[in-house]
């Protein structure tokens, strides 16, 4: 749709939003984005807890990546896009366990904790849900940014590296891993440790990843299983 001039009876559609007192230049520039988002709108109309949920969708009808009766776990769950998407993928036969540090509305056929990853204690309560191996770890987390992208680069690839270290210790052999990480350096050597457990290791940037984004997303698959250490007793 193109601009119309006046008079010519064509109406820019195009949303904006108009400043208020206590609204800030950045929640601003986010809610216009929002309200002008097509995959927002289209997260509504098809019953989807957020835009994510077609990042998901786009990476596995690519690669193939959730299966039926697989477990699966969500790191960074909400507000459940992921989570929802792979209850579907799997089915009844399958298992999906979320968690996040954020409240998350109940999902069928999910299981939520409400705890922030790193906490000490969250690895051992995801692997007592989860009930066995873990077949797909998927992570969509993402640091609160500080607008210093150095710095967010670098919470983001801790968040990364602290999902893997998850999935080494809970994936099945031939297991595949995913996680958002962001362009700015470091990625690198973060693929190059995956290849170290898994037969196939490469970037993906979906369709759905908004184009002027940094984020990406790493996906590792034909996990080999780490040499020396058992797997977790459930």
């Amino acid at each position: 749709m193109t601009a119309g001039k006046p008079g010519s009876g064509v109406r820019n559609m195009k949303q904006t939003v108009k400043s208020a007192n206590k609204r800030t230049l950045s929640s601003k520039i986010w809610l216009e984005r929002q309200l002008n988002d097509p995959y927002v709108a289209r997260a509504k109309r098809e019953g989807y807890r957020s835009r994510a949920a077609f990042k998901l969708l786009e990476i596995d009808e690519k690669y193939n990546l959730l299966k039926p009766g697989q477990r699966v776990v969500d790191l960074g769950a909400a507000p459940g896009g992921w989570a929802q998407i792979a209850a579907r993928k799997v089915g009844a036969k399958g298992r999906v366990v979320g968690i996040d540090l954020l409240h998350i509305d109940p999902l069928p056929g999910v299981d939520f904790i409400e705890l922030d990853f790193l906490d000490e204690s969250a690895p051992a309560q995801l692997m007592e849900l989860l009930g066995g191996p873990a077949d797909v770890v998927m992570s969509d987390m993402a640091a609160n940014t500080t607008g210093h992208k150095k710095t967010d680069h670098l919470r983001i690839m801790g968040l990364a590296e602290a999902a893997i270290f998850f999935a080494r210790e809970v994936l099945a052999p031939g297991g595949s891993f995913i996680a958002k990480v962001f362009q700015g350096g470091t990625e690198g050597q973060l693929l190059a440790d995956l290849k170290r457990d898994f037969a196939v290791v490469r970037h993906v940037k979906p369709a759905a990843s908004r184009a002027g984004s940094a984020e990406l997303y790493v996906m590792a698959t034909g996990f080999r299983g780490t040499a020396g250490n058992e797997q977790p007793d459930y």
